[in-house]
């Protein structure tokens, strides 16, 4: 049904459908498909989705089309690394801390977090998991650093499709609660000690769970078939055996030293005609050959 959405509130539905974890990594993105659906034209689609490669989101070949980004796990400490020291430090550095609102705000939001993990709504489970994050840092004022957060959660989530389960998403629920709950004993150091925890925990769990490399899964594919490889040995070794030893070393020629050459059928006079030809010939298939270059 045609929606007739702007470019960016197009890229906040790919964002949401992303961290709602229904965009998996690797998914190709339809130009005209999304035209079609959100009832726009394909100029606002690629403005979307160009918005999101700058965002880190999404990437572009320019044989294949658009795709939803993989991060390596290289990709996902790095980016945990980066949220590890702006929500450590946004804590230590929000002024003037949680207010009423905005830990009745916060309140609310563990709620819907359990109520989604109660129902195994998985989708909205871990778009509120991520969007926690964001919403801590609108609450303590800083719109800024929630704008950054969205796009590094939304990183995150790629990598933690395949590896989070519910009994870790309740884990990381019960974290949040402890989080708030010393923020509002204003225990700030506390607070900005079990962010670090929540964080390094969640790191964890993902990058022992991924491939540490790549190649692991086509290597094991790959890997060589004893049987077949002695199979192999044995066909080489036979087909030596079979190999007959030169004997040319030491035997004479059966040519008669006195034998003369024999004589050549061609008439003299055709045979010096069709030498001299030769190297005119030759010479007339190499020049465009060794043309100079101009």
């Amino acid at each position: 049904m045609p929606q007739n959405v702007s470019s960016a509130e197009l890229a906040e539905r790919l964002i949401d459908a992303v961290m709602a974890q229904r965009l998996a990594p690797g998914t190709r993105l339809s130009e005209q498909q999304l035209a079609d659906l959100f009832g726009v034209s394909r100029t606002i689609v690629r403005e979307a989705l160009t918005r999101l490669t700058v965002r880190g989101v999404v990437e572009v070949n320019s044989r294949r089309g658009w795709f939803v980004v993989q991060p390596s796990p290289n990709d996902a400490r790095e980016a945990f690394e980066a949220r590890r020291v702006i929500e450590t430090g946004l804590l230590l550095e929000a002024s003037p801390g949680l207010t009423a609102a905005g830990l009745r705000t916060l309140r609310a939001h563990l709620a819907r977090e359990r109520r989604a993990i109660a129902s195994d709504d998985a989708a909205q489970r871990s778009w509120l998991l991520g969007d926690f994050h964001v919403c801590l840092a609108e609450c303590l004022g800083n719109h800024l650093l929630a704008d950054i957060l969205r796009d590094l959660t939304t990183r995150t989530h790629l990598i933690s499709m395949l590896y989070q389960s519910s009994h870790e998403a309740r884990h990381s629920c019960d974290e949040h609660a402890q989080i708030v709950a010393a923020l509002e004993a204003g225990e700030t150091q506390d607070a900005v000690r079990l962010m670090r925890e929540h964080l390094q925990h969640i790191a964890d769990e993902l990058l022992i769970a991924a491939p540490a490399d790549p190649l692991d899964s086509m290597r094991s594919t790959l890997a060589p078939v004893e049987a077949a490889v002695a199979r192999r040995r044995q066909a080489g070794a036979a087909r030596n055996l079979n190999v007959t030893p030169a004997t040319t070393r030491g035997t004479r020629s059966s040519t008669p030293a006195s034998a003369t050459p024999a004589k050549s059928a061609v008439p003299p006079k055709t045979l010096k005609s069709a030498q001299a030809l030769k190297p005119a010939a030759s010479s007339k298939l190499l020049k465009p050959l060794i043309k100079p270059l101009t």
